[in-house]
């Protein structure tokens, strides 16, 4: 019934574009709420926790859209209740990045590009890169947190010989030139190697840079995801002369500014000088009129 008056309303009031757009929508949505109901039923708490995270930063806040998710919640949860089998990992992973295209692939992309960018920084296209990580505390922690300021994030690895210090050397300066503007900006390193750096060793590491750098670790799984979100690229590189567990990261390097609309706003390549960092980051805080106090989350 529903369907059909939303046909109606875009015959009469609606570009086809647009209503083919929300239709699209809903049906994403609808099927990310049958994911959602699956992962329940199954027990699959990170899975289900991801969904969460999709339906947050990429579903329009509607009624219509908020029902769409209840029914396939519901559809899917009952439906496994009565004995039909779990899919495995690999299967649910795959579902997930096939509903992610579809509902990226139907919202508007918002954002221009920013003025006066350098040969140092590349601009991404308007998306806001998702993660559900754990700080050193073994709290949840969400792009959603830090909504209203900016955040300057770079993956790496605490084993990491010369590449990740240097950027949080880096990051340390930055937030030095910023002055009292650095309140604005949350600082962020997440680990590409949550085998070997437990949530004491990211605490101890980011600590010895700059306090307010917040150091994020999550399962394998959900490592990749937020990697893959900020297109960042890693793998290990094992010698076969090494001993067992000796092994280095290959990762992408440099840093990427999220705006306080958490889209991305800038990626700085690597060892590009922290103070042109914090000229541009500056600017971008005076350009969006950010006016929010910004208070460190208790961690």
């Amino acid at each position: 019934m529903r369907n059909k008056l939303l046909a109606v309303l875009c015959g009469l009031t609606f570009p086809a574009m647009a209503c083919a757009s929300g239709d699209a929508g809903l049906s994403a949505v609808r099927d990310l709420g049958r994911l959602n109901g699956l992962t329940l039923a199954c027990g699959q708490k990170e899975a289900a926790s991801w969904v969460r995270v999709l339906m947050l930063n990429h579903a329009p806040k509607t009624r219509a859209y908020g029902e769409a998710y209840e029914e396939g919640t519901q559809e899917s949860f009952l439906a496994h209740g009565k004995g039909m089998p779990c899919p495995a990992s690999a299967e649910l992973n795959g579902r997930l990045d096939e509903i992610a295209r579809r509902l990226k692939a139907v919202l508007p992309v918002a954002g221009q590009v920013p003025a006066g960018h350098n040969a140092g920084e590349s601009v991404p296209n308007a998306v806001v890169p998702r993660y559900l990580l754990q700080d050193p505390n073994g709290r949840a922690v969400t792009n959603e947190d830090f909504l209203g300021r900016f955040q300057l994030i770079a993956f790496g690895y605490t084993s990491c010989p010369d590449v990740c210090p240097t950027t949080l050397l880096e990051m340390k300066e930055v937030l030095k030139h910023l002055g009292d503007k650095a309140s604005q900006l949350q600082p962020i390193f997440i680990t590409v190697d949550p085998e070997r750096d437990s949530a004491q060793v990211m605490r101890e590491y980011t600590s010895a840079f700059d306090p307010r750098i917040l150091g994020l670790r999550g399962s394998e799984d959900l490592t990749r995801r937020a990697a893959a979100e900020f297109r960042v690229r890693y793998e290990k590189v094992r010698d076969p002369a090494a001993p067992p567990g000796s092994y280095t990261v290959d990762h992408s390097a440099g840093m990427i500014l999220l705006g306080p609309d958490g889209r991305a706003a800038l990626r700085f390549a690597y060892a590009t000088p922290a103070q042109k960092v914090a000229e541009r980051i500056d600017a971008l805080m005076q350009e969006q009129g950010q006016r929010m106090p910004a208070q460190r989350l208790s961690r």
